[in-house]
């Protein structure tokens, strides 16, 4: 750097910026004078503002930035550029000597982000700041001096992310004086790569010793190396995309052996592509690590904190996939080489975590863990009793008054978690509420009230109504909508799933023919031997078909097309394609649309974002949703059921738990059921049977009368059963409180 090196374009040369560009060449040219003489010279000694007056011409320079112009702000800062102003300053912060070092130091500082300097510049002036951090960054790390040895390279390097956070990709050219994006891409990479050998000896720090033992310095430390490689990451990917585009070129590229004679090709986008590699073979690694240390501990182990870790490696190693011709697919493999450890991290994720991204990938892990990341789009409810939405009920008028509580009240009331009542009863708790979702999704589906169809072959799957029907039914939807969002937030089995159109159409996926199988086997059959029958014949028109479809509306006929001028289009063997996939896209897409939309309304509201709505149902499969929501439908297995049940003044070999397990096994399915009912609130186990129930079950040994009906604390998974003196009475009084309605009805506290 020579002190008269200096070249400024004719737009800066006008007389309003002229005092910034002597300022800005005396600061330089005195930092030259320092740098030259090494501070204790005549030569130097003789000017005090070449030894004293650094960090105030710096200070100077910044209060003549204009506050009010954006635009000539800019050209104010690229005036300290263009005048070579940044590696002066980092000369002295490099410098040997101590003064010169810290008036370097303390001018870099005045241009980060620093809570001691907050007020020296507005936020869009530091914003404006980013291209000299960033040149404080490159002189830094092209000195002599290694930047693990000074400590202000990483204040610099945070203060760059913390911007070009703020700046967003879209005017970020404009901030690096309209740079060309493969500038960028080089600027960007060399933080890339240095983060990347952070992450790498990270990881092997945690694959090598249990974060029990490592600092609580390691791990703040290697948090944020994490930060900062997904946010360098990010704009460095984003540079690319700009770059590829300006070529003509589209995503992902081929990193082949030819790729460098790629219109593309930059050395930097190659070395990225490796650093991906580099990662993706540490993460196996690690993943290994975590199956064989299981294994080794024999059923009895920890979870080590640092693994969850991983889990943030492997979103970016996502992110980065994207760019980069079959590293998706490859990236998707090796996860499926490590599903079970995968498993173990995800089931340890937290709520403040974001590893939704995992989802795209659903095929890799177990239903567990795709359970519990969705559940997490669920808001956190509270144990605050008085924040609870508070509903009483009339059981005569379940479904009306429950609409009324629900389908109006303000969705972030109903995130805290509802208190539920029936009125003149005095059960409250898990237990009541877990009744009244089951109650109210029994009535909501209920083809009676012509809101939902059943399957013809699983009377426990549904589908909207496609007939027209009452406006105000639309309102219902949006209620049905909210119940079965807070059925799955409350891990309550309601007995009732969706079809498949329904549920596809939620994931906002396209319907198609094979899809509405079960839902109307009779159409599905009729469309099958349209498209397969001989094309002489369908051409004869001798089955006289045309491009319309007759509809219920409003409990009336009514004829409509199924595109324009429809009545008149004749079904032949050419056009019989385009006939089936309209007749399914109105039959059960555009005639049910309307309610689809008022479901999935209702369902966001419950989900701590309403926009999830659509991830949540594109994140799992039907059978997941079935599991959740419908529950086992096998019959329940006595053994099981006694193995997770405790006795409290009662023994297990006592005569009355004898008698009582001997009429359970000789109950009907059905009656097993109302019993279960009856005594937890749970009609239909969860898929991994009694295990997967909160708490045990308990029989207690019920004082007062042998005749006295049993009666159950629901919301402790207890019964309560009186000392009966004989089999035959036994027998009787379970029979009692399994008959329909009663155990909806009796003895719940």
């Amino acid at each position: 750097m020579e002190e008269d090196d200096f070249w400024l374009p004719s737009r800066l040369m006008r007389k309003e910026y002229l005092q910034t560009a002597q300022t800005v060449k005396d600061l330089v040219s005195s930092i030259c004078l320092l740098c030259r003489t090494g501070g204790d010279s005549d030569e130097s000694s003789s000017s005090s503002s070449s030894t004293t007056d650094i960090v105030a011409r710096v200070k100077d320079f910044l209060s003549m930035i204009p506050r009010d112009n954006k635009k000539k702000s800019l050209d104010h800062l690229e005036i300290f550029e263009l005048c070579h102003a940044p590696s002066a300053l980092v000369s002295l912060l490099v410098s040997p000597i101590k003064t010169n070092k810290e008036m370097g130091k303390e001018s870099i500082r005045l241009f980060l982000i620093n809570p001691k300097t907050t007020g020296v510049l507005p936020r869009f002036i530091q914003i404006q700041c980013a291209s000299i951090v960033l040149r404080f960054c490159e002189f830094i790390r092209g000195s002599e001096t290694s930047v693990d040895d000074e400590p202000l390279y990483y204040s610099c390097r945070e203060t760059l992310g913390s911007l070009l956070n703020s700046i967003g990709f879209a005017k970020i050219l404009r901030y690096f004086g309209d740079a060309k994006a493969s500038y960028l891409i080089e600027d960007l990479y060399p933080f890339v790569q240095e983060l990347r050998n952070k992450l790498l000896l990270g990881l092997k720090l945690i694959k090598e010793s249990s974060l029990s033992i490592v600092s609580t310095c390691f791990r703040l430390s290697f948090e944020s190396d994490i930060r900062e490689f997904a946010l360098f990451s990010l704009h460095l990917r984003r540079a690319i995309e700009v770059h590829v585009r300006s070529k003509g070129q589209s995503l992902p590229l081929c990193m082949d052996d030819n790729f460098d004679k790629h219109p593309c090709y930059l050395e930097q986008i190659q070395l990225f592509y490796d650093i991906f590699g580099y990662l993706e073979t540490d993460i196996l690694v690690c993943m290994f690590r975590i199956k064989d240390s299981i294994r080794k501990a024999e059923g009895v182990w920890e979870f080590n904190l640092g693994w969850s870790y991983y889990l943030s490696v492997l979103k970016e190693l996502n992110n980065i996939s994207k760019l980069f011709q079959g590293a998706e697919e490859r990236l998707s493999s090796t996860m499926r080489l490590f599903e079970f450890p995968l498993d173990v991290v995800v089931m340890y994720s937290k709520r403040s975590d974001d590893h939704r991204w995992i989802l795209k990938h659903k095929n890799v892990i177990d239903f567990e863990s795709r359970r519990h990341l969705i559940m997490m789009m669920f808001p956190e409810m509270k144990d605050d009793d008085e924040k609870l939405h508070k509903i009483l009920i009339d059981r005569s008028h379940l479904l009306t008054e429950s609409f009324e509580h629900i389908a109006h009240a303000n969705p972030k009331s109903l995130h805290n978690g509802l208190f539920m009542e029936f009125k003149n009863e005095v059960a409250t708790g898990h237990g009541v509420l877990r009744e009244w979702l089951f109650l109210v999704c029994q009535a909501l589906f209920n083809p009676q009230n012509s809101l939902f169809l059943a399957c013809p072959s699983d009377r426990r799957r549904f589908f909207p109504n496609p007939a027209k029907l009452d406006p105000q039914h639309l309102n219902y939807f949006g209620f049905c909508g909210r119940l079965i969002a807070l059925a799955l937030m409350h891990k309550v089995q309601v007995g009732i799933t969706f079809d498949r159109v329904f549920f596809l159409q939620l994931a906002g996926e396209v319907i198609t023919l094979e899809d509405v199988r079960d839902a109307d086997p009779c159409l599905y059959k009729s469309c099958k031997k349209i498209l397969e029958m001989d094309a002489d014949f369908m051409d004869s028109d001798a089955m006289g078909l045309t491009f319309v479809m007759e509809i219920e509306e409003f409990g009336s006929r009514k004829v409509v097309e199924l595109c324009p001028e429809g009545n008149t289009m004749v079904v032949n063997s050419k056009n019989r394609e385009e006939y089936v996939h309209l007749l399914i896209q109105h039959c059960f897409v555009k005639s049910i649309s309307e309610k689809v939309a008022h479901f999935t309304r209702g369902f966001g509201d419950i989900l701590f974002k309403r926009r999830l709505h659509k991830i949540f149902f594109q994140s799992i499969e039907l059978k997941d949703l079935d599991c959740m929501l419908l529950g086992s439908d096998k019959a329940i297995c006595i053994k099981d059921w006694k193995a997770h049940t405790d006795y409290d003044d009662y023994a297990e070999t006592d005569e009355q738990i004898l008698w009582f397990w001997k009429v359970v096994e000789g109950m009907s399915v059905e009656h097993q059921r109302e019993l279960l009912f009856f005594w937890t609130s749970v009609k239909y186990l969860p898929v991994n049977g009694f295990s997967g129930l909160p708490s045990r079950l308990y029989i207690y040994k019920s004082p007062g009368s042998h005749y006295r009906l049993p009666s159950s604390h629901t919301c402790f998974y207890r019964l309560s059963l009186p000392h009966y003196p004989s089999l035959a009475i036994t027998q009787q009084h379970l029979f009692l409180i399994c008959q329909e309605h009663m155990g909806c009805s009796f003895g719940f506290s």
